[in-house]
């Protein structure tokens, strides 16, 4: 007898290793992109057979309701988002993202402080992305910032994680995904994020690591947006992740962001264009964003010179007065290599629009490999 129970016994923890193998083998890497109607792009121009995981962006929250809701215009891309990429990747995740830089965060805020409007946005959410055919959810609140705010972060992403396992168990369907997309560390300035409840409510999050600098940025000096490293002051995306890690939160947890943009800044003088240059300002109005073609784009109609800095791990162009800080393919192999050495769940980009000819993203897919 008990021999037989120490057989049974043997068997069933064989079945679960076995079982428990084949979940973190499917848990593989993501290789993610962004897309977002602002960018003109159609939907279906995305080659998603460069990515594992596509994010439409962005769902909104009705501020009177805590309802995520979608727009009337962006409705048709939305609706038909997943079906459109499958069609060049049939095993392609999708996620409807929600929120984004430029959405309130007051009323996430304000959403996120009492249970009955956080079920409101949790039950809105999981039922646009069953409608939808969406595979999971991702939340961009940009950003929680305040002790509260950060408190209620995890009450949310705590009752989100129940939300969907309840929904699964009782529909039967495949359990939704759950991202979100953070801050480049893992305090936001002096807030700590709620590493314990991020942990066990997200598969994994998406670090933002770009927009250190811009030419709208005091002092007013050319500057790397996104650098892997930083040896002046440790603002970049290394130091970020390790924020992250040393926090608690475990490496296979989290996805490095890449930028397929960059920023102008009008130099001062157009004989000093190094990094941390003087400069005055954006050299095209606004806050100098250019997406990767459009600098591919001016670099071939000038002629403007092409530098890559391995110390930072990013490059930069100059013709004249105008100079471009962003990342070419060599910074993106760099990161994305960088990426999988720390043991990274993977990479995504902000925003798959941007892309020139898809070399970004074809170099980031071939950088990681299989």
């Amino acid at each position: 007898m008990a021999h037989s129970r120490r057989l049974s016994l043997l068997l069933f923890s064989l079945c679960f290793f076995i079982f428990q193998s084949h979940f973190l083998s499917a848990q593989t890497v993501i290789k993610g992109g962004y897309w977002f109607p602002g960018s003109g792009f159609p939907v279906s121009n995305i080659n998603a057979s460069l990515f594992t995981h596509l994010f439409c962006a962005f769902a909104d929250l009705d501020p009177n309701t805590y309802q995520v809701t979608i727009s009337s215009s962006n409705l048709p891309q939305f609706s038909t988002f997943t079906q459109t990429v499958q069609q060049n990747n049939p095993s392609v995740k999708t996620l409807l993202s929600i929120g984004g830089g430029g959405s309130n965060s007051s009323n996430f805020s304000a959403m996120a402080a009492q249970p009955t409007t956080r079920k409101s946005f949790i039950d809105s959410s999981i039922q646009l992305a069953r409608s939808y055919n969406f595979h999971g959810l991702d939340l961009d609140w940009e950003y929680p910032d305040t002790r509260t705010d950060m408190t209620n972060f995890g009450l949310l992403l705590n009752e989100w994680r129940v939300a969907v396992a309840n929904e699964s168990r009782t529909t039967g369907n495949t359990t939704l995904l759950l991202s979100a997309a953070v801050f480049r560390s893992s305090d936001y300035y002096t807030l700590d994020y709620p590493i314990q409840q991020i942990s066990n409510s997200l598969d994994w999050v998406n670090i933002m690591a770009y927009d250190f600098y811009g030419p709208l940025w005091f002092p007013n000096l050319t500057a790397p947006p996104a650098p892997l490293y930083n040896p002046p002051d440790q603002v970049s995306g290394d130091a970020g992740v390790s924020s992250w890690i040393q926090s608690g939160l475990a490496a296979n947890k989290l996805a490095l962001g890449l930028p397929f943009y960059g920023y102008a800044w009008r130099l001062l003088d157009a004989n000093n264009h190094g990094f941390f240059a003087p400069a005055n300002g954006s050299a095209n109005g606004g806050d100098g964003s250019m997406g990767y073609g459009q600098i591919r784009n001016f670099i071939s109609q000038n002629g403007a010179q092409t530098v890559y800095n391995s110390t930072y791990v990013s490059d930069y162009c100059y013709s004249g007065t105008t100079w471009i800080g962003y990342d070419d393919t060599q910074s993106v192999f760099t990161k994305v290599t960088y990426a999988k050495q720390k043991g990274l769940f993977g990479y995504f980009a902000w925003h798959v629009g941007a892309d020139n000819n898809w070399a970004l993203s074809q170099t980031a897919f071939q950088a990681w490999g299989s």
